[in-house]
């Protein structure tokens, strides 16, 4: 127990670990891959969440296809709209589950199916998943922040009890990756950590008593100890990443520190936060420190509010009465606006960094998504959903595609083929599917 013990304070240590930046000389002359190998750049896969919705009628666009219309919620994204897609009309399907507020929505659309229970989720998240398949080769296999300033504000999971926390300070996420640990990325020179060889000596000790630890515990133990050997022998794969150098990075350059800003629920200091770790985490994905990340924006049941005012998204949605001229919460649908304008800034830096012959966003994949439509009445029917950037030219840009009556398991299954991962079918009962947003594939 001890041994554990001391193993968990060792992986929340400091973490040691050197990127380099592609080099023009390491691509071919396209700019499309890498000239020493002939692969692809890397390709990075995102989500971007937002808590309590959006209005229906002012958010979903009429018109499918490349002619959709800026609605009036949507026309804080007029400056990306070539370079992301609207998916409407997707819901969680219920077949007698009962809706389990603010968390069937998000979970059913990330793990395939509706919770059957308040504290039950259908499996595995969406990004965990994926970064199953392309996070072991990078230092980091995910990166979660939380723009709101709260850990604890994550919807990244393998099961419930194991919620991956978000980072939530920028001047965190900024020390966490370019401090301490982080070589200079233009160094002729490179020489492992010794205290990266020492973490990894102490894991493999670790994993030689595993046969014996087994014949000293319940099958109940036996698989926690599984569970947890399978986050050792994960880490080792992060950790022997560390002793190599690796493939230089074009793209890849070491910012200066953020400003740090206030951790509260406060809109213009999420605002500013939020753009802080956008940029942090750019640079991050162009050093290829990861490929796997989730930006929470607000969080589930949204505790954004006005500076000065007690009342939060979350409840004026329940609590704002509906203005009769205009036919919405004003006061409410501010946050929506707000919301929009975050997720256009996120996807415009994402864009602002060069990479081979188009720009990081060209090689990302990012999926915004909420836990409900219409926020005043808990609904999981018709949940909004945007995806930015085209995953190394798998997906075209600029469309919007509705689908009405369809579960949301074809938008992660969709993700999922995007990303390369082989799977045919994805999600559970009623939300199983084997059927794809065909329209959205070059």
């Amino acid at each position: 127990m001890l041994r554990r013990t001391f193993l968990r304070g060792t992986l929340g240590g400091a973490a040691v670990s050197v990127a380099l930046p592609f080099l023009d000389g390491f691509l071919n002359t396209s700019g499309s891959a890498l000239a020493s190998t002939g692969g692809p750049l890397p390709r990075r896969f995102g989500t971007w969440f937002f808590g309590c919705g959006m209005n229906p009628p002012r958010w979903d666009p009429k018109t499918t296809g490349t002619d959709w219309e800026l609605t009036p919620e949507l026309a804080p994204v007029a400056d990306i709209r070539d370079r992301m897609n609207v998916i409407s009309g997707y819901s969680v399907l219920l077949n007698g589950e009962a809706n389990q507020v603010h968390r069937t929505g998000v979970f059913g659309a990330l793990c395939g199916g509706a919770p059957k229970t308040s504290d039950s989720v259908a499996g595995p998240s969406l990004d965990v998943l994926i970064s199953d398949a392309i996070g072991t080769r990078t230092r980091f296999r995910s990166l979660e922040m939380a723009a709101t300033g709260n850990p604890k504000h994550s919807n990244s999971l393998r099961d419930v009890s194991s919620v991956n926390p978000a980072e939530p300070s920028a001047l965190g996420l900024y020390t966490r990756i370019f401090g301490p640990g982080f070589a200079d990325p233009n160094a002729a020179s490179f020489t492992p950590d010794p205290n990266v060889l020492l973490r990894k000596s102490a894991l493999s000790i670790v994993g030689e008593d595993r046969k014996r630890l087994e014949k000293q515990l319940g099958a109940s133990d036996r698989a926690r100890l599984d569970q947890y050997f399978t986050a050792v022998r994960q880490l080792e794969h992060q950790l022997e990443l560390q002793t190599k150098k690796p493939p230089p990075l074009e793209a890849c350059s070491i910012p200066g520190a953020p400003t740090d800003m206030p951790l509260d629920s406060e809109i213009g200091n999420v605002m500013g936060n939020h753009e802080l770790m956008a940029q942090t985490l750019a640079l991050a994905l162009a050093c290829d420190q990861t490929r796997v990340f989730n930006m929470q924006f607000s969080d589930r049941a949204s505790s954004l509010r006005m500076p000065g005012s007690p009342d939060t998204h979350h409840t004026l949605t329940h609590e704002e009465p509906r203005d009769h001229d205009l036919g919405y919460q004003p006061k409410a649908t501010f946050f929506v606006m707000q919301t929009m304008e975050a997720w256009s800034t996120f996807v415009k830096i994402l864009d602002a960094v060069p990479e081979g012959d188009g720009t990081l966003l060209d090689n990302c994949l990012v999926l915004a998504h909420s836990e409900t439509s219409e926020a005043n009445t808990h609904s999981v029917v018709g949940l909004p959903f945007m995806t930015a950037g085209t995953a190394g030219g798998k997906l075209k840009t600029g469309i919007h595609v509705s689908g009405i009556g369809e579960s949301c398991s074809r938008v992660g299954l969709t993700m999922q083929q995007a990303m390369g991962l082989n799977v045919g079918q994805w999600g559970t009962d009623q939300n199983q599917t084997d059927r794809t947003i065909s329209e959205l594939f070059t």
